[in-house]
């Protein structure tokens, strides 16, 4: 951690990073005796379209130790381990259940069999193209799935509206917005993620990040949404209202542990479309709890 010991965040798109930012408005980290922060402000956007996972902001972060832990998907979070030149581990599976949306403006496009051998824009090696591989291949045979690297959701939403990519998968808050400007939904995927920490931070400081995380998503779950809503929908950068953003496709629950069945599970899926050199065990990149 900091010099001052305090537990810096590397900032995701806020959809995922709402629990977090709950919890710091809140002062439940400080209620169980943690000194949190984000490392930056969330909103920006120097690596819209950096190909190299490593090199993006979140990642950049926590590798010059900028940053002691940071959330992504599930599948990104074993991918960038194992890209990792520092070492970390996988805590659990974070709170948000977030959809991408495979949606697009073409009206040739209705369900996902049609997207045999078309792009499918995505930021490649994170949630938008993890979950096209699920989506897609449980359609179409492999060969047929074909995504391309565009970059972050706002490019992707871009390159949809002038017609550059025929489809695209995107999350909130740009989902919304796409649907609204009268684009359709050929699918959708749910997933969870996984927390990326340093292997420094003690067992008891991350017990009491995940207790005022949970908090947080409990005050999330109960109160109304009306109170929560703009911290997403402001990253729609005034396209979307905040009372304009529904639930439909994000919801929070409890971290959860990331099981050895699931880890298994998950990167042998990984393995079967390349997308991974085979260099993890369980033990080294998950902690035990």
């Amino acid at each position: 951690m900091g010099a001052d010991d305090t537990l810096r965040i590397s900032p995701n798109h806020p959809v995922f990073d709402l629990p977090e930012i709950v919890a710091l408005e809140r002062g439940l980290f400080s209620a169980h005796g943690l000194s949190v922060r984000f490392a930056e402000a969330h909103g920006s956007d120097h690596d819209l379209a950096e190909p190299d996972p490593i090199a993006r902001r979140k990642e950049a972060l926590f590798e010059s130790e900028g940053a002691d832990v940071y959330n992504l998907c599930e599948w990104g979070g074993i991918d960038r381990l194992e890209r990792s030149r520092r070492t970390g581990r996988i805590d659990y599976l974070r709170p948000a259940v977030v959809a991408q949306g495979l949606v697009s403006f073409d009206p040739a496009l209705h369900e996902p069999h049609d997207l045999g051998g078309v792009p499918v824009g995505v930021n490649e090696f994170t949630g938008s193209h993890y979950t096209a591989l699920h989506l897609l291949g449980n359609t179409l045979a492999r060969q047929e799935v074909v995504v391309r690297h565009v970059g972050s959701p706002q490019l992707r939403l871009e390159l949809l509206r002038s017609g550059e990519v025929r489809a695209a998968m995107l999350m909130e808050p740009f989902l919304t917005v796409a649907l609204n400007e009268g684009a359709h939904l050929l699918g959708s995927y749910f997933y969870r993620g996984s927390q990326v920490v340093a292997p420094h931070l003690a067992q008891e400081r991350r017990d009491a990040y995940i207790r005022a995380v949970n908090e947080a998503v409990d005050a999330i779950r109960d109160e109304p949404w009306s109170r929560f809503a703009h911290h997403i929908a402001d990253e729609a950068a005034g396209a979307l209202e905040p009372s304009g953003l529904g639930r439909a496709h994000v919801r929070y629950t409890h971290a959860q542990p990331f099981s050895p069945k699931r880890f298994q599970e998950s990167y042998a899926w990984m393995k079967s479309w390349g997308l991974t050199e085979g260099r993890s065990a369980y033990g080294s990149l998950l902690t035990a709890r």
